[in-house]
């Protein structure tokens, strides 16, 4: 019951602490004592090393953890035409504390061209060695949700019909680029299927005068459309994210509102699933998961804090999920990203080796 393909017995999400090099080199170029050039090979070598460091956890998948990214998803949207980053009266609010002011909105025509990230792949690929490089972006529901029709310019999409068959066109095109780019795996975070898991989040969604249910449904047609066609080796992975900054969260709630219209009804080839905390319910909605390829990772190692968790209850959840899909369709990883944002969670780099290790330890002895 090895797994010598994507997504692994043994994944990660994607993103690692900033080392201090990195943080060093960003506050030199924001003062402009160094030049765009000279901040990418900081960013380069800092790459090389914690590619070596997956690897050397066991990991046969690695990411640039995202090292050159402040946040998760707003560095990808900059970078897509129609898109303009603004500065936001207020940042996003968390569980007590709040993000950096900043925002997106839709000020053209959406379209996906020469993508910057398209060279951030080449470079982790160039580096990976004999491990599969998996390129992480924001998925495409996260361009609508938090700023909904007042963040897109209604002279340019008068129809919101339009919008979705754009998004969906604009995602279909990057998937293709990042193809022909050599990307064979390919992760897409989603925060907005968890929000529409939390009642709270939900009744915010209702008074700002939209349908969650609608919207869901509408996110999910996106997600089918930007991946129809899709060559049959390329891998895509879903990661349902209730939030990640500084070791805080936004959503809470069982996935059973979304489970039949996102595991039942999306495309995905493998979704990534937090179950860290009571906050993430039970194993009950994974009943909806296709039988066949599709896989379920499960994150049931918290990024959150450092202490280490017991490998036997990780077994024991692992059994228990079992009930619900077969444990030939799971896998294993941390809930989330160690940084989120360049900040990261309140663990040390010590802390989050040992977790990725867990992980790796805990899935070789599982299959």
């Amino acid at each position: 019951m090895q797994r010598n393909s994507a997504p692994f017995r043994a994944d990660i999400v994607g993103s690692f602490l900033r080392p201090e090099a990195i943080k060093q080199a960003r506050e030199q170029f924001a003062a402009g004592e160094i030049d765009a050039a000279a901040l990418r090979l900081v960013e380069d070598e800092a790459i090389r090393d914690v590619v070596n460091k997956q690897r050397a956890s066991g990991l046969n998948v690695v990411t640039d953890g995202e090292f050159r990214r402040a946040w998760w998803h707003f560095d990808f949207f900059d970078g897509l035409q129609g898109v303009e980053r603004y500065e936001a009266d207020q940042g996003i609010q968390f569980n007590g504390v709040q993000t950096k002011a900043r925002g997106v909105r839709v000020t053209g025509k959406l379209g996906f061209g020469d993508h910057p990230m398209l060279n951030d792949f080449r470079f982790l690929q160039s580096v990976a060695g004999d491990a599969m490089p998996k390129m992480t972006i924001p998925s495409p529901s996260v361009l609508h949700f938090r700023g909904g029709r007042k963040m897109i310019d209604a002279a340019v999409y008068p129809d919101l019909a339009e919008y979705f068959d754009d998004l969906a066109q604009t995602y279909k095109d990057a998937i293709k680029a990042f193809y022909d780019a050599g990307c064979r795996y390919l992760q897409l975070d989603d925060t907005v299927w968890a929000y529409l898991c939390s009642e709270d989040q939900k009744s915010q969604i209702r008074a700002r005068g939209e349908d969650p249910e609608e919207l869901a449904r509408i996110y999910a047609r996106v997600l089918n459309k930007a991946i129809e066609g899709k060559p049959d080796d390329l891998t895509i992975g879903l990661h349902v994210c209730r939030g990640n900054f500084r070791s805080t969260w936004i959503s809470e709630g069982g996935y059973e509102p979304v489970a039949e219209i996102l595991f039942g009804g999306v495309n995905i080839d493998a979704f990534f699933l937090e179950y860290d905390n009571e906050r993430s319910g039970g194993f009950e909605p994974l009943r909806f998961i296709k039988p066949g390829h599709q896989q379920v990772v499960l994150g049931l190692i918290t990024t959150k804090t450092g202490e280490l968790e017991d490998p036997a209850q990780v077994k024991a959840r692992l059994a228990e999920a079992a009930k619900y899909v077969s444990l030939d369709q799971i896998c294993l990883s941390p809930q989330c990203g160690f940084a989120s944002t360049e900040e990261g969670n309140s663990l040390s780099e010590t802390q989050q080796w040992e977790k990725v290790r867990l992980v790796v330890d805990i899935a070789s002895q599982v299959w």
